[in-house]
């Protein structure tokens, strides 16, 4: 997602900070084709005009004019500017380890509602807060099995019963979440294929009967400007507090991000970032901006590895890095760990400066780690503590193994000898300061 904004943004601003000054017209220029760029976006015409309004306005005061790099001063107005246009404005979702707090997610038919319920639970129960699950899309087929499989999967329990009144289901949900000591209530709700008056009047019956503490309008991102047009009727008849953008992995040109907030008054609070249960982040207007402008998305990047990442192991394995005691076990280890942190692409994304470098229409091969993991896991565990003892026909051996060929084993052996190398340069003091040098550059 945001990949052809982001790409047409980077060659104007690339464009920009070529020049030595700027004028008047060249400001103008650029604020044309970014608004262009916005339009194809599937940006909100109204928010695309006032947006470029306020973003010329400020690039033709004297700060950028003068500046001494005034295609630097546009870009980080710009930067200013989409995050406000995104901004979250505080708004916070607590969850209180001592009370319960109830929630209802609501949307149409095919946004992902279900599945961000149990994305929502599980994120809460990695914070030691206990959730469960409660099924009150009684229309939709295998909409409440669909709960169940997902509840299991994640160990989260689910309520539902024989009834087709949601209030009923409601008070057995109410009465066993007392009984179980429960933190966090989550009612997945039914969904049309289209807003229609009996939907409507059941979401609003079931919030004056249960009085939620937060109401979540749940968005398909791939929908474009049809999903703010949704949002905006359902914020007139609920008045939710905030959107789950879903999908937002997709091909999906980005406009609903950038509208959703200015038109509704509500801003998005997470965003599926794809099809697992783990894949659930808590939005950022900052980083988000940031990452539309290929800037990368670092802080996202840490937060990620720090809850796939067990800390102790990590600083266990990096004693061992430098002191180049580095095997193909703590390899694979890596690897493992990498896999959970999500796909490849999207972690490559956040890294400050990759995003442009990579073709938006490029896709990383994911089951290259696969390859990779499948020719370790065929060797013996003395092989991956001493890869040297690696002759011709072990090799064979190996690749025969896992279904790969000799030269992809050889590959990824010198491969791992390469990076033993850089490894144990780097761990001497010389090493350190090279190493420092070029995280500087």
């Amino acid at each position: 997602m945001f990949s052809n904004l982001s790409d047409k943004l980077d060659k104007i601003f690339r464009n920009l900070k070529g020049r030595g000054y700027l004028t008047e017209q060249n400001i103008k220029d650029s604020m044309r084709e970014i608004r262009m760029a916005l339009l194809e976006a599937d940006v909100n015409f109204r928010i695309v005009k006032n947006f470029v309004s306020e973003v010329e306005k400020r690039a033709l005061g004297e700060e950028v004019l003068k500046s001494l790099s005034p295609g630097q001063q546009v870009v980080k107005i710009v930067y200013e500017q989409l995050s406000a246009l995104m901004d979250t404005e505080g708004f916070v979702f607590n969850v209180y380890d001592n009370r319960l707090t109830k929630v209802m997610m609501v949307g149409l038919q095919g946004s992902g509602k279900t599945t961000a319920t149990a994305k929502l639970a599980l994120m809460h129960r990695k914070k030691n807060i206990k959730p469960m699950m409660v099924a009150c899309d009684v229309y939709r087929p295998a909409a409440i099995e669909q709960l169940k499989v997902l509840g299991r999967q994640i160990d989260i329990p689910v309520i539902s019963t024989d009834s087709k009144d949601v209030i009923q289901i409601a008070d057995a949900a109410l009465a066993q979440a007392q009984k179980d000591f429960t933190n966090l209530l989550i009612f997945d709700t039914a969904g049309r294929l289209h807003i229609d008056t009996e939907m409507m009047d059941e979401v609003q019956r079931l919030k004056a009967h249960i009085k939620p503490d937060y109401i979540f309008f749940v968005a398909d991102a791939m929908t474009g400007q049809d999903a703010v047009t949704v949002a905006k009727e359902f914020y007139d008849k609920l008045a939710f507090d905030a959107v789950i953008l879903t999908k937002l992995d997709g091909d999906a040109r980005g406009g609903a991000a950038l509208s959703i907030k200015a038109v509704t008054d509500r801003p998005v609070a997470f965003v599926g970032t794809g099809e697992k249960v783990n894949d659930l982040e808590e939005f950022h207007a900052e980083r988000m901006a940031s990452r539309i402008l290929g800037m990368g998305d670092v802080l996202s990047l840490i937060e990620k590895a720090e809850e796939t990442l067990e800390t102790e192991a990590q600083e266990k394995l990096a004693r061992k890095m430098l002191k180049n005691q580095f095997t193909l076990n703590d390899f694979l280890k890596q690897l493992q760990s990498i896999k959970k942190m999500g796909s490849l692409e999207s972690i490559i994304r956040m890294i400050p400066g990759m995003g442009r470098k990579l073709p938006a229409d490029m896709k990383i091969d994911e089951n290259a780690l696969v390859h990779v993991e499948a020719i370790i896991q065929s060797m013996t565990n003395q092989e991956r503590e001493k890869p040297e003892i690696l002759n011709g026909s072990r090799r064979l051996r190996i690749a025969k193994g896992c279904g790969r060929s000799v030269t992809e084993v050889n590959r990824l052996l010198r491969q791992f000898e390469d990076m033993k190398k850089m490894m144990k340069r780097f761990s001497t003091p010389k090493g350190m300061k090279d190493l420092e040098r070029m995280m500087n550059q």
